[in-house]
């Protein structure tokens, strides 16, 4: 499997996205979804990767600037097809390794707090991340659990 800054263009990663974004919007109120679009996602402040297994789209992610010291993980997806093969794994492996070459002291995220984002709370808690107050610009809400770590 490969790693790659991506452009957001190709279709398949627009797939990927819209089926992100339905399924964000499908699991939490529209105040409490968080996902970025792909305008959000081309910001500058915003690098975007994406996981390849030969020419197959296996998952994404990306690193969001809050400041020159803290960042936020921004829509980390699987795609269908890879689930449970470790595709979250890596990419957060890469983020982690990346925020860490940029020089942030604080990598944090927000995620649902319904049952479907379970595995995804499993995950960070695994990388050393702990549930925090809210950051940025999030609020408190029910249906989300923020997280955090120092790098």
């Amino acid at each position: 499997m490969k790693i790659i800054i991506d452009d957001l263009r190709g279709p398949e990663i627009k797939a990927l996205l819209a089926e992100h974004l339905d399924d964000m919007s499908a699991q939490s109120p529209p105040e409490s979804t968080h996902a970025l679009d792909l305008a959000g996602l081309r910001a500058p402040e915003v690098t975007f990767w994406t996981l390849w297994q030969d020419d197959k789209l296996a998952g994404c992610g990306a690193l969001k600037a809050l400041s020159a010291q803290h960042a936020e993980i921004k829509s980390m997806r699987t795609a269908q097809p890879f689930l449970r093969q470790g595709v979250a794994r890596q990419l957060l492996q890469h983020i982690l390794a990346v925020a860490a070459e940029r020089g942030y002291q604080r990598l944090s995220l927000e995620t649902g707090s319904m049952r479907g984002f379970r595995p995804a709370r499993a995950l960070y808690a695994a990388f050393g991340f702990e549930e925090c107050a809210p950051f940025a610009d999030y609020v408190l809400d029910p249906n989300s659990v923020f997280m955090t770590r120092c790098l």
